[in-house]
């Protein structure tokens, strides 16, 4: 019999991560892409935790399973925390990366270098019909490039420069990403805790 794990996404770049970080361990990942009859969960949490776990209560309760709910997002000090919670769909409702992208930069253009400071911010809940749903969270801290750079990884990756490697979020590789990303950070703390 496979492990399984259930993501509450349908987010296709976060499915793609979940399953490069839970395929040593064996497990095989599930997605809202493969429950095409469950309406999409609207999220309005004030903060990525509660929208996590909204996600993953609402999933966990339909399919009376575990179910991960995953919460993430680019928070910028100078734009005062935005977009936050709002970082799918900062520049409208369509979702575009590109679009997402170039309103942060433009909003940032006068900007100064040292005060471009930014964080990837991820939180992860796990929701049980039987227990108390359970958080983890996870940061990554960078600044806001002058321009995007790279084509990996998805969303504000290419806008997110990571001074320590001396490249952008979407310069690195998909096995570099996984072990200092927002996510993989609060997958390790998970996986610790779920232990």
């Amino acid at each position: 019999m496979s492990k399984q794990i259930i993501i509450a996404t349908k987010n296709k770049g976060k499915v793609r991560e979940f399953e490069q970080m839970f395929a040593k361990d064996g497990y095989e990942v599930k997605s809202l892409l493969d429950y095409k009859d469950i309406p999409d969960i609207e999220e309005i949490g004030e903060t990525f935790a509660e929208n996590a776990s909204i996600k993953a209560e609402t999933l966990a309760k339909a399919l009376n399973e575990v179910v991960i709910g995953d919460d993430s997002g680019l928070v910028v000090d100078a734009l005062d925390g935005r977009p936050g919670v709002y970082s799918a769909r900062y520049a409208g409702l369509t979702k575009s990366d590109a679009a997402n992208n170039e309103k942060v930069l433009k909003e940032m253009q006068d900007i100064p270098s040292e005060d471009r400071t930014a964080r990837f911010v991820c939180a992860i809940a796990v929701a049980s019909p039987q227990e108390n749903t359970f958080i983890v969270e996870g940061t990554c801290e960078g600044v806001i490039a002058r321009e995007p750079v790279g084509t990996n990884g998805f969303g504000y990756d290419p806008i997110m420069f990571l001074p320590a490697f001396d490249k952008t979020m979407a310069q690195l590789t998909a096995n570099e990403k996984n072990e200092i990303s927002h996510r993989a950070k609060a997958l390790q703390q998970l996986i610790s805790k779920w232990k």
